[in-house]
């Protein structure tokens, strides 16, 4: 995802394709594109309103064609505990979509992805500003890259 469109375009693309019960992993540094991505999923699938970056809430909750979206940010996180301590648990259900920022401040805590999206900045000559690696981490999500890289050839990258 060179730029800022690339990753919108991503999120087009990929928003029909996740399934109820599908948790999504959003890896990366500062500033990468995962709320980008989020933003563009969701306005994707109609939703109008605001959507902001959950990091002082540390979830923003949507409901998009009556489906449950909760975006989490575990930036702020100092102990994976503090996932189960803020009761976030009981939002990871078979009836909603759970993208997931900063996963690695929860380990162990916060369900396994069934998509991992890593977001990174080029780092050399072959690849320009930013870069997305996707990752199935599960059969759902292996269904969903199969499917995305099949109506979008440029989803490798």
């Amino acid at each position: 995802m060179p730029d800022e469109a690339a990753t919108l375009t991503l999120g087009r693309e990929l928003a029909p394709l996740l399934a109820p019960g599908m948790v999504v992993w959003l890896e990366g540094e500062l500033g990468a594109g995962k709320t980008t991505l989020a933003r563009a999923l969701l306005r994707a699938l109609g939703h109008t309103g605001t959507v902001k970056s959950p990091t002082y809430t540390l979830v923003e909750v949507y409901v998009v064609s009556s489906l449950y979206w909760y975006h989490f940010d575990f930036y702020r996180f100092n102990e994976p505990e503090e996932f189960d301590d803020a009761g976030l648990g009981e939002y990871f259900r078979e009836d909603s979509i759970c993208l997931v920022e900063w996963p690695a401040k929860a380990t162990g805590h916060v369900p396994p992805a069934d998509l991992a999206l890593a977001f990174r900045f080029a780092e050399n000559a072959t690849e320009s500003g930013r870069v997305v690696d996707l990752h199935a981490r599960s059969e759902a999500g292996q269904q969903c890259l199969t499917s995305l890289t099949s109506r979008w050839p440029g989803a490798g990258n």
